[in-house]
């Protein structure tokens, strides 16, 4: 914590957020907890509580979309990608159906159409055996005309797209031009048996939520279904670590992620074009209302932007922040977000699903929350 004068952080609000961190630990029901918060490039706080340590590894969820995202707009600096053509242009295999017309914008902005296309095993495998298999996918509706949330399918097509626009395997491309020129070393999208023993295996915890917490949220006696997804507990296979999948399989530390942030907001090494960071991360790319929240979604390219509007707390990174700020959750409370206006970065990754929804996104938003105030006086 020796860099928080030096970064002209206010130490009281830092040690408030530590101590929401070490509360809820103290509570439960979570395993291990790791965040660190980051301003001008360096870290200000990097800690890990329970179970683990600095140099243990976390699987980031969804919070992999982004990294994966930074490569199209490394591509799209480049003149290499369009974001409005159809990706067929430069994906000839996917096509038919409608999915001709998918562009590459609508599958990071959750308007592709085929929210629940399935890959899996065997046909994630192989970049061969995934083309053959998307090739079979059937529109839900056409692209464009809805946003509905893509958990997977449509960061498949963004990677293969990587792919096919580069000549290298996505998970190289992205190591090779995204994280390693920024140094961050433990960020990894696919990462090899013999190389992930420091990764914490996740696993379910806690107990749903009960009838009265569930009355006092709603107002009312509601029915809470079983929220264990056991299909998240596929990220312990070493194999599956290994495939990187696009949309949630990245591993890394909560350091690596604040700093990618920082990179992102400062385009350290000029890694991307200034017109290309802008069009990404700069303004909402889609405001089309998400159906879980009935909020604009305010998506950018692969980002979630805060916005200024009074949904802004709905958007998982707090209230305390600029309406500049952009970042993406991922389940089980992973978070990882940059402010460009007050210059801070924060991730918060745990290996603990905890079944109490409402307990996961009250941490998501208050440790967010202490974050986005330790910029202040």
């Amino acid at each position: 914590m020796h860099a928080v004068e030096e970064l002209g952080l206010n130490r009281a609000r830092v040690e408030d957020l530590r101590g929401r961190i070490l509360h809820a630990m103290e509570k439960g029901p979570l395993p291990a907890l790791q965040v660190a918060l980051a301003k001008d490039g360096r870290l200000a706080l990097f800690e890990t509580y329970g179970d683990a340590s600095n140099s243990t590894r976390f699987q980031v969820y969804s919070c992999t979309k982004p990294v994966v995202a930074a490569a199209i707009w490394k591509l799209m600096g480049e003149g290499r990608i369009d974001i409005e053509r159809p990706v067929c242009d430069y994906l000839p295999a996917f096509s038919g159906g409608g999915k001709e017309f998918v562009t590459t914008a609508q599958l990071l902005c959750h308007t592709a159409g085929f929210p629940n296309a399935s890959m899996q095993a065997p046909h994630w495998w192989t970049s061969a055996s995934r083309l053959a298999h998307m090739a079979t996918w059937e529109l839900e509706w056409p692209p464009g005309s809805q946003l509905v949330y893509h958990p997977l399918s449509a960061h498949w097509v963004v990677a293969e797209l990587i792919t096919a626009i580069s000549d290298v395997d996505y998970r190289d491309y992205i190591h090779r031009e995204i994280l390693d020129p920024l140094g961050l070393s433990t960020l990894r999208i696919g990462v090899p048996p013999e190389a992930g023993k420091d990764v914490a295996n996740v696993r379910h915890v806690g107990e749903p939520p009960g009838d009265d917490e569930l009355a006092a949220l709603f107002g009312k006696s509601v029915h809470w279904p079983d929220t264990r997804d056991d299909s998240m507990l596929v990220f312990n296979d070493p194999e599956v670590r290994a495939l990187g999948i696009p949309g949630g399989g990245a591993v890394g530390t909560a350091a690596d992620m604040a700093l990618f942030y920082q990179a992102v907001m400062q385009n350290t090494g000029e890694l991307w074009s200034p017109a290309a960071l802008q069009q990404a991360v700069g303004s909402v790319y889609e405001a089309m209302a998400d159906p879980m929240t009935g909020a604009p979604a305010n998506r950018g390219l692969g980002v979630i932007i805060a916005g200024d509007d009074k949904f802004v707390p709905w958007r998982g990174m707090g209230d305390k922040v600029s309406p500049r700020a952009f970042g993406h959750q991922g389940v089980g409370g992973q978070v990882a977000w940059g402010d460009p206006e007050s210059g801070l970065s924060f991730c918060m990754l745990t290996n603990g699903l905890d079944v109490n929804p409402i307990r996961s996104a009250t941490l998501c938003a208050a440790a967010s929350n202490r974050a986005g105030a330790c910029a202040s006086a």
